[in-house]
């Protein structure tokens, strides 16, 4: 019994997730989670006792998911070998590039296959939309934030890089929304190594990465 309470619980909240993925937070209504749940009302009041503690639920889970990304990313074993390279800022810039590299690969394949988490990204901690509050931005605080662990005196220059990296990985999740081909991560990670000179060696252009012109 208790399986199957879980099993519904999570059918409302992925029914919520998709509603507002597809439609935005005022397709998520009280009747269409039902409807799309293929539950009663009554079923949802037994699991939730509002319509937006539910949407709640989408940003919880949601924000779940991406922290684990973020961790994923982020605690990677080039990060510790960065410690005994013979030149230790080459290294944890190469690091801070392989893991903004796998986080924005992650997240895009994520976009593409978690109604969740394209839902989520949308909402902030009230089930609202917020956009000062959004958890999108809160997900990209937190991954400046473990990049600047890694580059922890940043030049102006190379902050305005890490500022151009917070600018692609949020537009990647907007254009996403009219085109789900820059939700693929092989879109992400062709756009990672054309900026992997800029990180990597200072100096560079995007040019020097090698890839085909447009």
């Amino acid at each position: 019994m208790q399986k199957r309470a879980e099993q519904t619980r999570q059918t409302l909240i992925r029914a919520a997730a998709e509603l507002i993925g597809h439609g935005g937070l005022r397709e998520a209504g009280l009747v269409n989670i039902c409807e799309s749940a293929g539950v009663s009302r009554g079923a949802l009041y037994h699991h939730f006792a509002t319509k937006e503690a539910v949407v709640v639920a989408v940003y919880e889970e949601a924000r779940q998911e991406t922290s684990a990304m973020i961790d994923a990313a982020f605690d990677a074993p080039d990060q510790e070998a960065a410690f005994d390279a013979p030149n230790q800022e080459a290294a944890f810039r190469e690091a801070a590039h392989g893991a903004l590299s796998r986080f924005s690969s992650a997240l895009s394949q994520a976009l593409r296959d978690e109604p969740i988490v394209r839902a989520g990204l949308q909402l902030d901690p009230d089930g609202s939309s917020d956009s000062d509050r959004r958890l999108r931005e809160e997900v990209l605080t937190a991954v400046r934030r473990r990049v600047s662990t890694l580059l922890p005196e940043l030049p102006s220059e190379e902050g305005d890089l890490v500022d151009l990296a917070m600018v692609l990985m949020a537009g990647l999740e907007s254009l996403g929304h009219a085109d789900e081909t820059w939700w693929s991560p092989a879109t992400s990670d062709r756009i990672w190594r054309t900026l992997r000179p800029l990180f990597v060696s200072p100096t560079a252009t995007a040019a020097d990465s090698g890839e085909p012109g447009n």
